[in-house]
């Protein structure tokens, strides 16, 4: 990691574009088995980006949109609601070059503080078979039930609200 890890309000539509490739970056892999040219799986991410924000904004109206950043490189977009109950991480992704480096471990701690400090459990949401799964757990989120093709995760808080 090379820099100061920090998250910046999304600015749109000046992001958009940063965000498209944050999507398609984690969905690339399973559409290049499928034998379609770049312009048809350029065609699907975008369209898969569009119908996934509208959800997001649609079930999460008051979360917070980020892009992660390292030093002044960006890394990421991260969608984080915070409600009288808990901090959901909606979404943490990242781009390929920025993965495995601490980076998104980075961001989740700094959120585990911020919920210990309230007194809040942190949940999430994680797809069956996602190897993202043992990301979550080594940060001490444990599953807590299966939501259709999702597993819910969540830690919850360690210390007593200040």
């Amino acid at each position: 990691m090379h820099g100061e890890v920090t998250a910046r309000p999304v600015r749109l539509p000046a992001d958009l574009e940063l965000l498209i490739s944050v999507y398609g970056a984690t969905r690339r892999p399973e559409l290049d088995m499928l034998g379609w040219t770049e312009g048809q799986i350029d065609a699907f991410i975008r369209m898969q980006f569009e119908a996934q924000d509208r959800h997001y904004r649609s079930f999460y109206p008051g979360a917070r949109h980020s892009i992660v950043e390292v030093g002044a490189r960006s890394a990421g977009r991260l969608i984080v609601d915070r409600v009288a109950a808990e901090i959901r991480i909606v979404d943490l992704a990242l781009l390929p070059a920025f993965r495995r480096a601490g980076i998104g471990s980075a961001v989740v701690e700094r959120l585990c503080e911020e919920a210990d400090a309230n007194g809040l459990p942190i949940r999430c949401h994680v797809e069956q078979g996602n190897e993202a799964k043992g990301f979550w757990e080594q940060l001490g989120l444990v599953a807590t039930r299966v939501d259709g093709a999702h597993i819910a995760m969540e830690r919850v808080c360690v210390t007593s609200p200040r």
